[in-house]
């Protein structure tokens, strides 16, 4: 997530993020970052990533006490006396912070996005709608489909029900199909030319050469003294 244009008050706050994660936690972890290149070849996946950051945030970052506050994070947090608005349960929390919405019309045969088809039975009453899914990159098996805000089930896709696909397994799944189709397609058009009447007879013809260019003897006459 990137910094909004024209406004640099929280860039502070992003770098020193970046900063504490890139001398603190990486260094402890399989991969580790060297002026923005990695050092050793990456051995984590993202959800090893993730559960590694967790921790490092809920167990060190905030358990640990402050030079300047002489407290720690979460206790300073607590000392305010503060009480945030939070969502009624961790779902609605995800909804908030980590699903992404996107218009869809639903069809007769379910919700077609990235490739995949979701369907449910409480679909079929909607067939023409415009409904809004909320998904988690993280975990494409399912979507949540709201209808004019209000919820209305949970999408399932029948060819990976039960098993966690993400949005990069899908985006790399694409990029592998498309060059091995590319490939064949070449192939193909390679087989097809070999077999073209008079292929291997062609000769291409010899380009002509470019015309030679006559410089002009025509003089140009700047002066009236020069008109003969």
């Amino acid at each position: 997530m990137y910094s909004t244009v024209a406004r640099p008050h929280g860039r502070g706050k992003v770098e020193r993020l970046i900063g504490t994660l890139t001398t603190e936690l990486l260094p402890e972890l399989a991969v580790y970052l060297r002026h923005g290149k990695p050092v050793r070849p990456p051995r984590l996946s993202l959800a090893e990533l993730d559960r590694a950051l967790t921790a490092y945030i809920t167990g060190t970052y905030h358990g640990r006490v402050h030079s300047e506050t002489h407290a720690t994070p979460l206790d300073a947090w607590r000392g305010t006396g503060f009480l945030p608005r939070l969502p009624e349960s961790l779902e609605d929390l995800d909804l908030l912070l980590v699903m992404h919405a996107k218009p869809r019309v639903v069809r007769r045969d379910g919700i077609h996005f990235q490739g995949l088809r979701y369907s449910h039975p409480t679909l079929a009453g909607y067939v023409g709608d415009a409904v809004t899914i909320r998904y988690d990159p993280r975990d494409l098996s399912e979507i949540r489909v709201f209808h004019y805000e209000q919820f209305l089930c949970r999408a399932v896709s029948e060819e990976h029900a039960g098993a966690v696909v993400t949005l990069k397994d899908i985006q790399a799944a694409r990029r592998m199909h498309r060059r091995a189709l590319r490939a064949t397609i070449n192939e193909r058009i390679a087989r097809v030319v070999d077999f073209l009447p008079g292929h291997a007879q062609s000769v291409p013809p010899a380009a002509a050469p470019p015309p030679s260019r006559v410089r002009s003897q025509t003089k140009l006459r700047l002066y009236q003294e020069d008109e003969p």
